[in-house]
């Protein structure tokens, strides 16, 4: 229900879908998409695990960036290597401020001549007014508001979309180009935010009700909400922005260092290096870690970390229940000393304190083709 003086949320090109598959609608990030379907949460994160489930990532913004300048003035607002990065390659990277702290985490893709932008959907006017404000030289920046974004994710995803597009199963993790998905122009990544192989396809507006319809009516696929994709990105050790980073957290003790290339490592110049290159070399301060509880009661955000002495070191991020892990898991951050996989700790759970024990991330393994 939106509350009184908040703006009405934005709907998808899939809300009648949403609707008449029956899907329980709540406002997310100023859209109203489908936290859950008839069959609930736990069914919903099995079906991506074993077979094919369809998300609604619409939400998400879509950016095109043009011109000769275009992958110098990038690099100039993030830590990834964009002009070594391959045609119809995507990377992970992260929009950082001048103290190291993540603005938003965002995927780019090397389309030839022009660069291709996922960002979050809370962040991505904030984004756009960021990268407009800073991107020097000759760039050309265009919203694309005319584009869905449909997230087809688990085992048998490929064999179902490879029905409507032959050769998308050739592509590898990280892999983004244009193909022609049931006769409509997409551009298709074989990635995802569920710890799964699967893909996401970028489709014109006006066609993503029609292909979902046909991506749905394949006998291994079904409808996924918020619910399980959050569920199946926690089990996956996968950050989810404005809870386990955000302007306050940097990469390193994000454990995101993976996502720096070594030229941006050694030379900087972007916001924040100075500080990044410290952690890099140094450490951080605090760490990013997996926490098991040892008994059922889940640990959800905010929650506070103890060492055996009852010292505050840290607290939880991200928690909840891992349908595939068969209990509670948790994300926090803790101080570096205490972030070793199988430390002892305590969480304090409403007044009690409750033995957890830092774990390896992720809690189950990933599963993307690399061919």
């Amino acid at each position: 229900m939106v509350q009184e003086n908040e703006p009405e949320p934005k709907r998808t090109s899939l809300y009648a879908l949403h609707q008449e598959l029956g899907g329980k609608i709540v406002p997310f990030a100023g859209y109203a998409l489908p936290v859950q379907y008839a069959d609930g949460i736990m069914a919903e994160h099995k079906l991506t695990r074993e077979a094919a489930a369809l998300f609604d990532v619409s939400h998400m913004g879509q950016v095109r960036l043009d011109g000769a300048d275009r992958v110098a003035a990038l690099e100039a607002l993030l830590p990834a290597e964009i002009a070594k990065l391959g045609e119809g390659r995507q990377r992970y990277s992260f929009f950082t401020n001048d103290q190291g702290g993540i603005l938003d985490d965002l995927m780019v893709s090397n389309q030839g001549d022009w660069l291709f932008l996922v960002v979050n959907a809370a962040c991505k006017d904030a984004d756009i007014a960021h990268m407009r404000a800073n991107l020097k030289g000759d760039v050309q920046l265009t919203v694309l508001e005319d584009r869905a974004l449909i997230a087809l994710q688990g085992p048998k995803a490929a064999d179902v979309l490879a029905r409507l597009a032959p050769g998308v199963e050739t592509l590898r993790f990280m892999d983004c180009k244009p193909m022609t998905v049931d006769g409509v122009d997409c551009l298709v990544s074989r990635a995802g935010y569920t710890g799964e192989d699967g893909y996401e396809i970028s489709v014109p507006a006006d066609k993503a009700e029609a292909l979902a319809r046909r991506l749905l009516a394949e006998p291994e696929a079904g409808p996924a909400g918020l619910g399980a994709r959050d569920s199946l990105r926690l089990e996956a050790g996968l950050c989810l922005y404005g809870h386990d980073i955000d302007e306050t957290t940097g990469p390193i003790e994000a454990d995101l260092a993976w996502a720096i290339q070594k030229r941006r490592r050694e030379e900087g110049g972007f916001p924040g290096a100075a500080v990044i290159q410290k952690h890099l070399a140094e450490g951080a301060p605090r760490r990013r870690v997996g926490l098991l509880p040892e008994g059922r009661a889940p640990m959800r955000e905010g929650t506070p970390l103890k060492d055996a002495s009852g010292r505050d070191v840290g607290h939880v991020t991200s928690g909840g229940f891992g349908p595939s892990v068969g209990g509670p898991v948790a994300m926090g951050y803790v101080a570096a000393e205490q972030a070793a996989e199988g430390t002892a700790l305590q969480a304090e759970v409403r007044g009690k304190l409750m033995p957890c024990r830092v774990a390896a991330l992720p809690f189950v393994k990933h599963s993307y083709f690399r061919g």
